[in-house]
């Protein structure tokens, strides 16, 4: 059972029982465990955007390998 759901059950029983203690315990776990959550998924956009920026520096190192040293220079001279 998730953290938010005993929170929830916390809640619950404090509201049933008329216990404002226990009623204010199980918001507070359900606050803790919402910004546990939101800390893992800083943590997983952070990787995802980690990974984006390594692909994106090697398709640009690629990129440069592939114009060689002039870079895109071609043949300017047409026949005429």
């Amino acid at each position: 059972m998730s953290e938010k759901a005993k929170g929830r059950i916390k809640e619950a029983a404090g509201a049933v029982t008329d216990d404002e203690s226990k009623k204010a315990e199980g918001q507070a776990q359900q606050r803790k465990e919402a910004a546990r959550e939101e800390r893992e998924q800083q943590k997983r956009t952070q990787a995802e955007q980690n990974k984006a920026d390594r692909a994106e520096r090697s398709r640009d190192k690629q990129e440069g390998k592939d114009k060689g040293l002039l870079g895109n220079v071609g043949d300017t001279i047409s026949g005429g």
